[in-house]
């Protein structure tokens, strides 16, 4: 309470002004999520959130979530059109301070109305991690507001204290506490309430810069996060210690071969410094390699020693599924027999429900059947299995399987032998003339795999079992998942020819590798680059800027979006393992600009940025665009996506310019 000077005290201003405070962001706060459901996102997945909401409830209240999805179904446009409305009046409400009253008793049952249906109207950043939820929350606000209401009486800070100034009567619908008269209702001065508008303002300020990350960023929940991490970004610089050996090994003599194969939960190493929690064939991803040669009886014991049930099916095997492809329990062993008939490279995997589970966690392997007539012989024989990986971390660089990602076939790696690019880091070896084998079978579990060799054409391509079915000219060819081929190629000139999946998104996240043909002792040659002659049609260098420089927003914009936006993206995040992302990059962020500028004039290859390598070269654009052009482009990367750095000058530029040349 305040003391006046007659002695007589009154109510506190402060409840007041906190009371204002509150209302007012708690009404911007709404005024966000309510701009949320004028979007058509929002009417698009307003039954989608229901549905959602019904996922997993108990079994007392199931009820009550399979009732409003019948009622809105049917409904769905008049619903959304209620919740928008609903939510903008809430909005307006709060913020100009209008039939308070009203207004928190109605936010009281609105909020639980939300919690009881769809609790997400609020908007895809309104559900927190503690998974309590906002609306929950918003509860306990409005209740806060009531009390505070009673306790400070009538606010001057809002709608509500002009209409009641005129009509008395509205009290009923603006006040809980109606014993407080208006003329004992304080004002602080202005002295106290600019500050106290200030700070209501930065906070809006702050609420609508989130804007863009709460239309964008999934909920802050542990799976979200485990999800959004993937191998290649934690990978080291550093390459794998040791790449898997992928040499065809030796074929066993006699009618019938004996093969041993243990099931167990290992964890391997699926990129440099990346280990993944996976159930093996042998201990590794992939499981051994099988050779054997056509009409040799595999006699096969498979001894499950892992967590969960499993089974081997041979893609190379003419058996019946039902007695021989069954599923064992950990600690028992199956022994069955079959005859290798058809020669080729043949894939064998778990088939356990959810197969996609069982491949997707590594257990898949190669088979390769000789043909009783050999193929012409080759120097050097290669097993390359591609497969997928589909992950979510589980702490620091271990990761475990994503069976959402596996449905949705959104893999983080493809890869030959189970790891990113150590075929790259440790090329696979022959000489120049020489044959070169390699067998190729796709463990999918999802993706078809283009292989092709660059710079070469195969000499043959054995697509299936009978080697009479060869087919030649070939650079490129399909190998679905599941299946396998065999690849001929004799390379006479020295040099890296790089082997990948064709479908350039797959080489991305990790199937490529190098095939180094090489005479041992003898260094591989250089590239032979000249400067190309002038070109007399050739557009004229950019000419000098003239005048002071001044920073043009929209410039800086249509020059990043013509020079710059392809690999670095209009979001300014880059492209993983290609280009580095410029929001957050300490070269951007630097109050001194030079490395940036060098690099927009100049260009740069091959330099870690904050650790990270990127394989695409930064051409240089010093011959493209002139001082200022330069200036507006740092400028836009400087105070976009959330940066906020000092800003160049062209002077700085052309400074820059003169030294690098």
């Amino acid at each position: 309470m305040n003391t006046s000077p007659d002695g007589k005290t009154g109510p506190s201003t402060w409840p007041a002004l906190a009371g204002t405070a509150l209302r007012v962001a708690f009404g911007v706060i709404w005024a966000v999520s309510a701009a949320l459901t004028w979007t058509a996102s929002f009417a698009d997945h307003y039954v989608g959130y229901l549905h959602n909401a019904a996922t997993g409830q108990p079994a007392w209240s199931a009820w009550w979530f399979q009732m409003w999805i019948a009622l809105v179904t049917p409904h769905v446009g008049l619903f959304v059109w209620a919740t928008r409305i609903a939510e903008t009046l809430l909005a307006l409400a709060l913020l100009l301070g209008f039939a308070r009253k009203i207004t928190y008793v109605a936010g009281i049952l609105f909020s639980l109305l939300i919690w009881s249906t769809a609790e997400g109207f609020g908007g895809p950043y309104s559900v927190g991690a503690n998974n309590i939820g906002a609306a929950i929350s918003f509860v306990l606000i409005f209740a806060a507001l009531i009390v505070i209401n009673l306790r400070a009486g009538p606010s001057p800070y809002s709608l509500d204290y002009l209409i009641e100034s005129r009509w008395s009567g509205w009290r009923r619908f603006s006040e809980w506490n109606t014993r407080v008269p208006l003329e004992q209702v304080p004002h602080l001065s202005w002295r106290v309430q600019a500050p106290a508008l200030a700070g209501v303002l930065l906070l809006v300020a702050l609420l609508l810069a989130g804007l863009h990350s709460a239309l964008n960023v999934r909920s802050a929940s542990p799976a979200a996060a485990a999800a959004a991490v993937t191998p290649l970004s934690l990978a080291s610089t550093e390459p794998v210690k040791q790449a898997r050996d992928a040499r065809l090994p030796p074929l066993q003599p006699g009618d019938s071969v004996d093969v041993h194969i243990t099931s167990s939960d290992e964890t391997v190493e699926i990129a440099s410094g990346v280990q993944y929690q996976a159930w093996t064939f042998g201990k590794s991803v992939p499981g051994p390699v099988i050779h054997v040669r056509q009409g040799q009886t595999v006699n096969v014991t498979l001894t499950n020693r892992g967590t969960m049930q499993h089974s081997i099916d041979f893609h190379s095997a003419i058996t019946p599924p039902s007695l021989h492809y069954v599923d064992i329990m950990p600690g028992e062993s199956i022994n069955f027999s079959f005859v290798a008939k058809v020669p080729g490279a043949f894939l064998y995997h778990c088939g356990t429900p959810p197969v996609l589970l069982h491949i997707g966690n590594g257990m898949y392997g190669a088979i390769i059947v000789d043909p009783a007539e050999p193929l012409p012989p080759a120097a050097e024989s290669y097993v390359l299995v591609q497969g997928e990986w589909y992950t979510q971390q589980v702490a620091g660089t271990l990761m475990a399987g994503n069976y959402e990602k596996m449905q949705q076939i959104r893999p983080d790696e493809v890869v030959f032998n189970g790891t990113a690019f150590q075929y790259v880091q440790h090329p696979l070896t022959a000489k120049p003339g020489e044959l070169v084998r390699l067998y190729v079978v796709n463990a999918g579990p999802n993706l078809w795999s283009a292989f092709h060799v660059i710079g070469a054409i195969f000499d043959k391509v054995y697509p299936g079992g009978n080697p009479a079915q060869a087919i030649d000219g070939v650079s490129t060819y399909t190998v679905g998942p599941g299946e396998g081929a065999v690849f001929d190629l004799t390379l006479n000139e020295a040099g890296h020819y790089p082997f990948v999946d064709h479908s350039m998104a797959h080489a991305v996240l990790g199937a490529q590798g190098i095939l180094e043909i090489a005479t041992p002792g003898e260094a591989l040659a250089k590239p032979q680059v000249t400067k190309a002659p002038a070109d007399a049609n050739a557009a004229p260098p950019p000419a000098a800027a003239t005048g002071p420089y001044t920073f043009d927003p929209a410039h800086g914009a249509q020059l990043y979006g013509t020079y710059c936006a392809a690999c670095h993206q209009p979001t300014g995040l880059g492209l993983p393992g290609a280009f580095p992302p410029l929001k957050g990059n300490p070269a951007v962020l630097n109050a001194d600009p030079a490395k940036q500028l060098d690099v927009i004039l100049h260009g740069l290859h091959g330099e870690a940025i904050d650790g990270v390598s990127y394989s695409s070269a930064m051409p240089p654009f010093a011959a493209t665009l002139n001082d200022a052009d330069i200036a507006d482009i740092a400028n836009h990367e400087r105070t976009s996506w959330g940066n906020q750095a000092k800003q160049v000058t062209a002077e700085q530029v052309k400074a820059v310019r003169d030294a690098g040349k």
